[in-house]
């Protein structure tokens, strides 16, 4: 019987879940993943099925919201990231300068890379064929190099900033 229920209000529930997420397809499969876990927990429904039930679809799109939030934090992050790799200008040779000599002085096979990939610009498939590597270990190297630089060129900077005032 309260099956015959949620399955008479079954497009309720997905107006309800599609409202919420903006998207009919998603809606579909988290009013379908809220009827296989009611039908599971079968025996704890209520008096009130469709209202129980309308929790249910409410828990499973709040759900699908957190782990859609996550994962857009997680991109931001890596925008960021990448963001602040940009390449200098012309206007700031001396900087590029700078950068290049800090560079030299990472781990041989991480300079390589961020010249072969940063400043050359071939891909990191190219540049993984190239040095008889995998991609994605060529992607794991680039990514560590350029921890390496921004880590070496924090320290040289803080080294800069305590120089010029007299901090030694």
């Amino acid at each position: 019987m309260t099956i015959d229920v949620l399955i008479a209000k079954h497009h309720e529930f997905l107006q309800y879940a599609h409202r919420r997420t903006g998207d009919r397809a998603l809606a579909e499969d988290i009013v379908q993943d809220a009827f296989v876990r009611s039908l599971e927990r079968g025996a704890d429904v209520c008096e009130s099925v469709v209202g129980w039930f309308f929790r249910v679809v409410r828990n499973a799109v709040v759900d699908w919201q957190r782990r859609t939030a996550a994962a857009e934090r997680r991109l931001d992050r890596f925008a960021a990231e990448v963001a602040s790799d940009v390449a200098f200008d012309d206007d700031t040779c001396f900087a590029s300068d700078s950068v290049m000599h800090i560079v030299l002085t990472l781990k041989p096979e991480y300079a390589d890379a961020l010249q072969r990939i940063e400043i050359d610009g071939i891909a990191v498939q190219d540049y993984a064929a190239a040095v008889g590597i995998s991609a994605s270990n060529a992607g794991v190297r680039v990514f560590r190099a350029r921890k390496a630089l921004r880590k070496q060129l924090a320290r040289v900077s803080a080294e800069s900033i305590t120089a010029q005032r007299g901090c030694a």
